[in-house]
């Protein structure tokens, strides 16, 4: 069955649960504070333990590592940081011989300033083939028609400042996020030829997927022209700072010439067409930021991508009424296109979901009842590492930041949600590598009772939790269908049924009486009434 086949919908992928690894944040195995291949490859039987369906990998190509990877100088090789590509090669094997699929990061609306091609253009001068490769232009006349040294357009940088670069001839590059990363020209047939290869190169390797970053960025129109901006939209830190963190969807301005061009769709048609020539289902999935639940489905079309991210939920406040209609919008979209869906709560970009909530015991709380809601929708889940500790966000100090929206603003940043999880004992690095110090960003004195270890010693920690949902999620994920029923229960509580499963979630403040039917599971203690900040399946 391969990716074309689409109307079965036994697909591996459509009902998954991929676990998204951040790699230098995930497990240290050579003992220099950041994480690697070899980390990855021994803790896999954990997360086989767990109960995930697969992996996905945020980049670890090789990189000066400005933006920790997503800055690619080689598409085809392992930055020296992770390992080698023998050691990729065996990370995958491994995660196959347990049952894993591996689902590898795609960066392809830029590269590093340090990748080859970009150096070439640099050395080549204007209007050289080299640089038709990525989108240098000159300064546009000034309005009396005189020379100007202004950027050729009026954008802003995703981290903060203007999204142009002068270079020592004049000339300006385009990069729509940091300096160091320099966007392609898309138009250019030859940037479409090199990443097909390195779909190749992957797929050859054995690797089941892609996760394709800032998918909608690709094509920006042609005439580069100004953004037009409302002088009540102008973006301020505070919505710059929104932007990095992930919160795309909730820019003010409408006016987009930068992002989600309807050439991009042409990409992915030929990218499908590569994948359909493997065998086993591979798939990719878009991060494509779009504007409505209906832009995002256009990314999955049946010969576009196998699944886009749904980030409405990740966006919604603990509220069943924003949560219903997340799941109401989703589904009338992706129905819309005979698409699979997606939920997701956290991941490197955002703040983790128990802070969003509240933190503490209250945002544990809802974090587990949210996670409940979310496994049991059709389609597939994905969970960002260290959720099923339930782990917070970290209040990262200035001096150990290291996302380039901080370096470029000196606010906010990304790092809380990036510090490297924990596994043992009772001080830093808690068994996150052999070394005695501090990881690359800083570890909590106060993690002592949140690692693998002792979660796994206590029956009613949340990687318990965890793992016993996800156990009863295999029971009926494949099986309870794609039709999701809305149920009224009250203003405060969120229900729907499900094939056999009803979903009850009060996010009210009082307990609430719930229907008849047998508990399947519940995030929290039941006794005939469901607490506030609790969710529970219903057989």
């Amino acid at each position: 069955m391969g990716l074309n086949d689409q109307t079965s919908g036994q697909e591996w992928w459509r009902h998954a649960v991929t676990y998204q690894i951040y790699p230098r944040s995930f497990a240290d195995a050579d003992g220099d504070g950041v994480g690697d291949m070899a980390g990855i490859t021994s803790r896999l039987p954990y997360l086989r333990d767990l109960g995930v369906d697969a992996i996905w990998l945020s980049p670890f190509y090789t990189s000066p590592q400005h933006d920790h990877g997503y800055d690619v100088a080689d598409y085809r090789d392992v930055d020296p940081l992770f390992g080698t590509l023998a050691d990729a090669d065996e990370m995958i094997a491994q995660a196959h011989a347990l049952g894993l699929k591996v689902i590898v990061d795609l960066v392809p609306n830029h590269s590093s300033t340090e990748h080859v091609w970009f150096q070439a253009a640099l050395a080549a001068g204007p209007g050289s083939p080299e640089r038709a490769r990525y989108i240098f232009r000159d300064s546009p006349a000034a309005p009396d028609g005189t020379p100007s040294n202004a950027p050729p357009n009026n954008w802003n940088s995703v981290f903060g400042g203007i999204a142009w670069t002068q270079v020592p001839d004049g000339q300006w590059y385009l990069h729509l996020f940091d300096s160091s990363q320099p966007d392609f020209d898309w138009r250019n047939p030859e940037v479409g030829d090199m990443f097909v290869d390195v779909l190749r190169f992957w797929l050859d390797r054995g690797a089941d997927g892609f996760r394709v970053d800032v998918a909608h960025g690709l094509f920006k129109e042609e005439s580069l022209r100004d953004q037009i901006v409302e002088e009540s939209e102008i973006p301020s830190s505070e919505s710059m700072e929104s932007a990095a963190s992930g919160s795309m969807v909730e820019r003010t301005l409408r006016d987009e010439p930068m992002w989600d061009q309807p050439e991009v769709h042409d990409v992915y048609r030929r990218w499908h067409d590569v994948l359909a020539e493997y065998d086993g289902d591979r798939m990719f999935v878009a991060e494509a930021w779009t504007q409505s639940p209906e832009s995002m489905a256009r990314y999955i079309r049946p010969d576009e991508f196998s699944q886009a991210f749904n980030f409405a939920w990740l966006l919604a406040s603990w509220s069943a009424a924003q949560f219903s209609d997340v799941i109401t919008g989703t589904m009338e979209a992706v129905g819309s296109v005979a698409g699979s869906p997606t939920w997701v709560l956290s991941n490197h970009d955002v703040e983790r979901h128990v802070s969003r909530y509240g933190g503490g015991e209250i945002g544990l709380a809802r974090g587990k009842a949210a996670t409940m809601a979310m496994l049991a929708l059709p389609g597939s889940a994905y969970v960002y590492q260290g959720e099923e500790l339930g782990l917070e966000q970290v209040e990262v100090a200035d001096e150990f930041k290291q996302d380039p929206f901080f370096i470029r603003t000196g606010e906010g940043g990304r790092d809380g949600c990036r510090v490297p999880i924990p596994w043992s004992g009772t001080a830093a690095p808690y068994g996150f590598g052999p070394g005695s110090g501090q990881p690359w960003i800083p570890q909590p004195a106060d993690w002592a009772s949140l690692t693998v270890a002792a979660e796994e010693a206590d029956s009613d920690s949340t990687l318990s939790f965890y793992r016993a949902a996800l156990a009863v999620r295999r029971t009926f994920a494949t099986t309870a269908g794609d039709e999701v029923e809305m149920l009224d229960l009250g203003a405060e509580v969120l229900a729907f049924r499900r094939g056999p499963v009803t979903v009850v979630l009060n996010a009210g403040t009082e307990p609430v009486a719930l229907p008849e039917g047998e508990v399947l599971l519940a995030s929290g203690p039941v006794d005939g009434k469901l607490p506030a900040d609790t969710a529970v399946w219903l057989g």
